[in-house]
């Protein structure tokens, strides 16, 4: 039987009118009736315009770009990227034009408004989603994402990942384009070596992002290959990607580790704090201490000393994932495609004093 609107407004406990506002999103709501109403939405499994089966070939000219923080470079240059590919002739949809609408989605790196933001998407048959940057490594978060991306890909909206793991468990992806952090971060940190760091302190991201993980293991790899390994806890402070995190945790670790002579950081944001701190310890750089970060954001050459970091080809894999969302280009074999990166040895890293 089909699902109404009659039926999620009794479902949520609030009138139709208020539910037609939600998906339409054309009136204010109170974010808790907003949720009430997303939620009755979803276990009803109800379909704007009808039941999902009809709208299989009947998706529309919207597509979605969904990242944590607009504000950060490393967000904002894919989904500009992925944005400039989007829309114009050879979307694959056998329609005549193929000029989409890209819907850049700021999450804020909640997941509770990431599933909402798909569900939005849902609602108005997306044609096309994009998903930017590291998941959350939450085994709840991942089944409510594996049901949810199913129901898209169910209604005809193809799923391209840039810049995240493929998710356990899916066939819902039509692509993934994962960056290979582990590989960069265990290069980067194999150069601080060959310059003859031992003690090298590491700011880590957020502990609960898959970002973080292959990033702290790619270093920690490369620390245990060269027989240094047993204090990493004690070298290792987590904290959010930003400029304050990096310099909170840069101070800590150089009054935690007297012998600290070269700081990894988790991003090229976080490096910039990290430096910030080391001066404000009367240190230089890189003569006392090393200091390096990762993705080589556009500041990163320009700070003073350059930043050595990971250069990630942001905008290349963008330009990519919005060519693979309107099916320009056709999705890689198994799905899946690992965009290497490559280290930019620049002025901030340097052999420690003798």
């Amino acid at each position: 039987m089909t699902v109404t609107l009659a039926d999620v407004a009794a479902r949520a406990r609030v009138s139709p009118a208020t539910v037609s506002r939600v998906l339409n999103g054309n009136y204010p709501v109170a974010t808790s009736t907003r949720d009430r109403v997303l939620r009755a939405v979803d276990e009803l499994d109800y379909v704007l315009n009808g039941p999902a089966s009809s709208l299989a070939a009947a998706t529309s000219d919207l597509v979605g770009i969904l990242v944590n923080d607009i504000a950060d470079p490393f967000f904002g240059i894919m989904a500009g990227a992925a944005q400039s590919q989007i829309g114009g002739p050879g979307d694959g949809s056998g329609r005549a034009g193929g000029e989409k609408l890209a819907v850049v989605c700021n999450t804020g790196g909640s997941p509770e408004r990431e599933l909402t933001y798909l569900t939005l998407l849902q609602r108005q048959r997306a044609a096309a989603v994009v998903l930017t940057g590291g998941a959350l490594e939450d085994p709840s978060h991942q089944a409510a994402m594996a049901v949810k991306l199913a129901k898209l890909a169910d209604a005809g909206t193809r799923i391209v990942f840039c810049g995240r793991p493929p998710l356990p468990d899916s066939d819902a992806v039509t692509a993934s384009l994962a960056f290979d952090n582990r590989g960069g971060a265990r290069r980067l940190t194999e150069h601080l070596l060959e310059l003859g760091h031992r003690h090298i302190g590491y700011v880590a991201g957020p502990l609960e992002r898959t970002t973080t993980r292959h990033r702290l293991e790619g270093h920690r790899e490369a620390m245990k290959a060269a027989g240094l390994h047993g204090d990493e806890e004690s070298l290792t402070v987590h904290g959010p990607y930003d400029r304050r995190s990096g310099y909170d945790a840069t101070r800590e670790l150089l009054a935690r580790e007297g012998e600290v002579t070269a700081v990894v950081a988790a991003n090229d944001t976080v490096a910039l704090g990290a430096c910030a701190a080391v001066r404000d310890h009367g240190l230089r750089i890189p003569e006392d201490v090393s200091v390096a970060g990762f993705d080589d954001l556009p500041f990163s050459v320009d700070a003073m000393p350059a930043l050595t970091t990971v250069r990630l080809p942001l905008a290349e894999a963008g330009a990519r994932a919005g060519r693979l969302a309107v099916g320009k280009e056709k999705a890689p074999a198994g799905g899946i495609a690992t965009i290497d990166a490559e280290l930019m040895a620049r002025g901030s890293t340097a052999a420690p004093r003798g």
